[in-house]
């Protein structure tokens, strides 16, 4: 598995190194069938990272540019294992250059991701995890990674942590962080909110608007294998290629389920 993760580390990196080549320019924006900005860089990260795992393995890749033919259920329901990838995620962030995008790839085993790669080429910061292993930050290519951990809840009186997204769901995030007491929320594009837990910057991540599978994958792995969880309103973990559709449920992630706050994000959902 550790050779694996530095193969795949190293396919991100080549992803991400074309998306700066195009970041550096100004860069064309098409448009995808749901209207959400598409820009050169996805597709040219998309081919870098499916010829990259075809050398590596033969397991099929599911990718958010993948052809609509092999997103269908039909083409990938007896998948038990396979990847999962996000070759730009944080679109918007990107056309809005600040930096917070990521190349996400993830090893997805019986609905569980089990390996997972997040790569933030701007920022040249690399989270990969595997199980058995662990989870690790890496900042530059001559670093030496890092071991990452969750870290613990605040006891009473001391400030919680909220991460956020840039866009979505800010008025569900001001309702959840009522529950809390003494919240500090900070903003953040991409998966990289995900890692800002996994690494014990924040303690929670609620996530009350869409997201598909290919959002979240890479980022889980990381998480999970730092020691915290990403869970559903049902306050069971996401899971990947189980059912037909490819939409998230809302989630929350965590360092662990705390009952004061689960409740309120049970009931948010449902609203």
């Amino acid at each position: 598995m550790q050779q694996l993760v530095d193969q795949v580390s190293s396919i991100a990196r080549k992803a991400g190194e074309a998306i700066m080549a195009i970041y550096r320019t100004d860069f064309t924006k098409y448009e995808k069938a749901d209207s959400s900005p598409l820009t050169e860089a996805d597709i040219a990260a998309h081919h870098i990272i499916c010829d990259g795992l075809a050398e590596i393995s033969s397991l099929p890749v599911l990718s958010e540019e993948s052809p609509a033919e092999q997103m269908k259920w039909d083409a990938r329901k007896n998948w038990g294992e396979f990847w999962l990838v996000d070759p730009l995620d944080g679109t918007k962030e990107f056309i809005n250059k600040n930096d917070e995008f990521t190349v996400n790839i993830a090893l997805i085993r019986g609905g569980k991701a089990v390996l997972g790669v997040v790569y933030c080429p701007a920022l040249d910061r690399l989270y990969f995890a595997t199980e058995g292993v662990g989870a690790f930050r890496k900042d530059g290519q001559e670093a030496e990674p890092t071991e990452i951990r969750v870290s613990s809840e605040p006891v009473a009186g001391e400030t919680w942590k909220v991460v956020g997204s840039r866009r979505h769901g800010a008025e569900a995030l001001e309702k959840f962080a009522q529950s809390l007491g003494e919240v500090e929320t900070v903003s953040m594009g991409s998966s990289l909110k995900l890692c800002l837990v996994a690494e014990g910057k924040a303690h929670l991540y609620p996530r009350l608007a869409p997201t598909c599978e290919w959002d979240t994958g890479a980022a889980q792995a990381v998480v999970e294998i730092a020691g915290g969880a990403v869970l559903t309103p049902a306050l069971k973990p996401l899971e990947y290629g189980q059912k037909e559709d490819l939409l998230n449920p809302y989630f929350i992630v965590c360092a662990q389920l705390n009952p004061t706050w689960g409740t309120v994000f049970s009931a948010l959902c449902k609203e």
